[in-house]
């Protein structure tokens, strides 16, 4: 018996030490391209390094990241859309105490991964009802409705699955 345990205790040693070589060979989560977009390895989403750069309401948004986002760029694709909430959700960065974020040209003070820069901290999401979207706030890492027509803080972040 206690040849069978030292046994499975190597294999779960193996097994253990492979599972953590390969975390550690994945490198890191965001990785600059080089092109003017981030890949996100665990979420497997290409987003844009920076929004829009100005006010935009919700319509505008979807249109910035479909038609105009991707021809400013080196990496040229065609399924350039508006995140998710919860893809958003995902760069704000709430548990390190380490970092303070950054300051936005609006004034504010952002939470975000800092491979990606924002110019404000309001963010359009692509879910939707009726007249209202969702808008994540960086600053303050809460997000709440507004009417698609509300563009003042408002910007554009393009993101792209990776297939």
């Amino acid at each position: 018996m206690t040849g069978r345990l030292s046994f499975l205790s190597r294999v779960l040693l193996v097994v253990s030490l492979t599972a953590l070589a390969g975390v550690a060979l994945a490198g890191e989560r965001f990785v600059d391209n080089g092109d003017g977009t981030v890949t996100d390895h665990q979420l497997n989403l290409m987003w844009a390094q920076t929004d829009n750069h100005g006010n935009m309401d919700w319509k505008q948004a979807q249109r910035w990241v479909r038609f105009t986002f991707g021809d400013t760029i080196e990496a040229r694709h065609d399924d350039w859309r508006l995140p998710t909430l919860e893809e958003l959700k995902s760069l704000y960065v709430a548990d390190n105490p380490d970092y303070d974020g950054y300051e936005t040209a609006c004034g504010q003070v952002v939470r975000i991964t800092p491979a990606i820069r924002l110019t404000c901290g309001w963010v359009w999401a692509a879910d939707t009802q009726a007249i209202t979207a969702a808008v994540f706030n960086f600053h303050r890492g809460v997000h709440y409705t507004e009417r698609k027509a509300h563009y003042r803080g408002h910007r554009a972040l393009a993101v792209r699955s990776i297939k």
